[in-house]
């Protein structure tokens, strides 16, 4: 397990340079003493083990910008992936904040040569807008929702896909939550496209995190969310982590067969393919205790396997 005894841990993503396993994870004091305080705190922090699960603290990734900047609030989730040149890019939310106190949240990007040491590009790359995402102007939810990048190469060598938690401008406020989609064929110059998902009565106000993997030639997408923040046919099921069968890595994806891999306990799952064996494996953060209380910190591995159709993470049982 990975935590830090001054800071609260949670969102979290990796890297693989073929000798390391690299850690990207949000972090912020603890001396905030609200757990609920961290978000407008959140820093990207930076771990390395060769085992993935002792983990050794390296400086940090990225902090958020002096104002006026699309990220000077917090630098939040994203993800982490190499240009066939070599270079390393990491996308990652910003998050500001505009007139009334709401947040607004874009998509930016940093690279690096080895993983160490990071330049921003300056600006925001994509963020939310009509016809296709909800904004602002739509008073719908306290937010802008459009952050959690999740980038990934094109199957049939196209360029770059980047999936973005992002809500519809239209449906139940709770069931709005879609699969955001933009497409790139350098990893620079981003377009973006309709959602991969449409809202649904059964439906997720939030698809937080997202992640679409082919676990033992099975595709599916991972994100996550509570019950407080989806539909009422959800609210009951205890989910936090869930899955939806794919037939692809670029869908289609149906919400409506969403199902729950972990309950509202561990957060934020994570699948990464160990290199030494092929074991696929989760990962995920502690969210609640016995109490409801906020805990932090990444789990140790669970590995992941199939049955009945569904995937498993050994250790964790959760209901349908």
């Amino acid at each position: 397990m990975f935590d830090l005894p001054g800071s609260w841990v949670w969102d979290y993503w990796f890297a693989d340079d073929g000798e390391r396993y690299h850690l990207f994870y949000l972090y912020a004091s603890r001396a905030l003493q609200d757990p609920d305080a961290r978000h407008y705190r959140a820093s990207i922090g930076h771990a390395v083990s060769t085992d993935l699960e002792r983990w050794t603290q390296v400086p940090d990734a990225l902090v958020r910008s002096d104002a006026p900047a699309f990220d000077d609030l917090a630098t939040w989730t994203g993800s982490t992936v190499r240009h066939p040149d070599g270079t390393w890019f990491m996308f990652y939310t910003g998050s500001t904040l505009a007139e009334g106190g709401k947040n607004v949240q874009r998509i930016g990007y940093a690279t690096s040569p080895d993983l160490e040491v990071w330049t921003k590009h300056p600006g925001a790359v994509l963020e939310a807008s009509g016809p296709w995402y909800e904004t602002l102007a739509d008073d719908a939810w306290h937010d802008e929702a459009f952050r959690d990048p999740w980038v990934f190469a094109d199957p049939n060598g196209d360029g770059w896909h980047m999936y973005i938690t992002a809500r519809a401008p239209h449906g139940d406020p709770a069931g709005r939550g879609v699969i955001g989609h933009a497409t790139s064929p350098n990893l620079r110059e981003w377009t973006l496209q309709p959602p991969l998902s449409t809202p649904s009565e059964t439906g997720f106000g939030q698809l937080e995190v997202m992640q679409v993997e082919v676990v033992d030639g099975t595709p599916v997408l991972l994100f996550s969310c509570l019950g407080d923040h989806a539909t009422a046919s959800r609210s009951d099921a205890r989910g936090g982590t869930w899955a939806v069968p794919a037939d692809s890595l670029t869908g289609p994806f149906h919400l409506d067969d969403a199902y729950p891999l972990t309950d509202e306990t561990l957060y934020v799952g994570r699948l990464l393919q160990r290199r030494d064996d092929g074991q696929w494996l989760l990962f995920a953060f502690r969210h609640q205790d016995a109490d409801g209380r906020f805990v932090g910190g990444v789990t140790d591995p669970m590995p992941v396997s199939w049955v009945g159709g569904r995937l498993t993470a050994a250790g964790v049982t959760v209901s349908a």
